[in-house]
């Protein structure tokens, strides 16, 4: 092939664009500093540089209000980002020896933690020692927005209230049901109907988006709860059920038939039934997946999940 015919080089380089994601992901050259293990001033040096050989301004730095990215800035991250997820695919390919490799970070909604993490940080772990996985629990308004910022790459939540702008892949589903006190009037009943428990305290799990659920199954049958508590904790709520303050509308079940303190509780099936609750597997539309993120969702997606 003719020397003349070669494609130029490129005036910047996969450090800098690497450095300017991290630094739009954390909305500071400190945070990004941080995150790459760097210096702020080499972080702030190479986006300067990146900015030279695109002949752009990309961001806007201010020292009490972090980084804001410009128009510009903002199309360089997208392409950068694909650029990237590619270069590290080739390196696999090519020089990594075909083994999966590097971090991923998944969130997880809290109350789905116990369920979903212990398989994937031991089965998924054991089949693949080169993947760095590590966990952030929230909920799943916090969730959202770590997706969007990059912070998580993908996040295991309920399928209400996800946003429109993410894939997904879905596990299983779960069927409401009411979580009464041993001792509960209603506890010797097979089942119970949401008109039974209207007028009773409930116990609220406090947390997006399971407060909205409960709230929702009840309006959908034209009845509002009688909240005696508030709690962003499950835990908290079996604890409070099981002393007989109140009732619960919970999703997720657990083994252990008692609460925290020991005390005995009995989960009730709701009719009619409300509809079911999807738990899905989410990442952002807008980002190139790795390799070794789409593996963790399809290992996910081949879990035997208890419903």
């Amino acid at each position: 092939m003719p020397a003349n015919s070669s494609a130029p080089l490129p005036s910047f380089t996969l450090r800098q664009l690497a450095y300017f994601v991290a630094a739009a992901d954390e909305g500071t050259i400190t945070g990004a500093a941080e995150t790459l293990r760097v210096s702020p001033s080499a972080m702030s040096d190479a986006i300067t540089e990146l900015e030279s050989a695109m002949r752009e301004r990309l961001c806007v730095r201010r020292r009490a209000h972090g980084l804001t990215l410009t128009p510009a800035g903002r199309r360089l991250v997208q392409h950068a980002r694909r650029m990237l997820a590619e270069a590290e695919e080739l390196h696999r390919s090519v020089g990594g020896e075909g083994r999966l490799s590097g971090p991923v970070v998944l969130g997880c909604y809290p109350t789905l933690a116990p369920t979903i993490l212990p398989p994937l940080l031991q089965d998924f772990a054991a089949l693949h020692p080169g993947i760095e996985l590590s966990i952030r629990e929230s909920t799943q308004d916090r969730l959202a927005h770590d997706l969007a910022s990059g912070r998580i790459d993908v996040a295991v939540v309920y399928d209400m209230l996800v946003p429109v702008d993410t894939e997904r892949a879905r596990l299983y589903e779960l069927q409401a049901h009411a979580l009464l006190a041993a001792g509960h009037p209603l506890a010797a009943r097979e089942t119970v109907q949401l008109e039974d428990l209207a007028g009773d305290d409930l116990i609220l799990l406090d947390a997006p988006p399971s407060s909205e659920h409960t709230l929702s199954v009840f309006a959908e049958r034209g009845l509002r709860p009688r909240i005696k508590h508030r709690t962003a904790s499950y835990e908290v709520v079996r604890t409070l059920v099981a002393r007989g303050l109140g009732y619960g509308v919970l999703v997720s079940r657990v083994a252990n038939p008692n609460s925290y303190e020991g005390l005995p509780l009995v989960a009730k099936t709701i009719v009619p039934q409300v509809r079911p609750v999807a738990v899905d597997m989410v990442w952002a539309v807008d980002r190139p997946v790795p390799a070794r993120t789409r593996a963790l969702i399809e290992f996910a997606r081949g879990v035997d999940w208890p419903s």
